[in-house]
């Protein structure tokens, strides 16, 4: 079973997490995620266990419980969504408007201001 961990205090390492879980069971698997520009945890991660009374009696058990000054937050993981792949060769990288004529052809952006006195 896929277990969720979150809010997990930044200085938390992988090792630490799994030590956390193996006093409810077998892990397989415990790993943290990662930031991609910073190489810094995120706050999250995931534990495996094979065995779903172990999981489950770890779950009951941490979540809520605090460590490192944060209450984590512990359940079953959710199947991972499948999201459309974001294609940027076409030029739209979303933020940035080029249009911002209204219906009425006025350009808003220099539109000055009308202060009520």
């Amino acid at each position: 079973m896929k277990i969720y961990v979150g809010n997990m205090p930044y200085a938390m390492t992988a090792e630490e997490l799994q030590a956390l879980f193996e006093t409810f069971g077998t892990v397989e698997k415990a790993g943290l995620a990662m930031d991609r520009e910073t190489n810094r945890p995120r706050g999250f991660g995931f534990v495996e266990m094979p065995e779903a009374e172990q999981a489950n009696a770890a779950i009951a058990a941490l979540n809520g419980t605090e460590q490192g000054g944060r209450k984590l937050v512990v359940n079953e993981a959710r199947p991972r969504e499948d999201r459309p792949r974001r294609d940027f060769r076409n030029g739209d990288r979303g933020g940035f408007r080029r249009d911002f004529r209204r219906n009425d052809g006025e350009n808003r952006s220099f539109r000055p201001r009308r202060y009520e006195d």
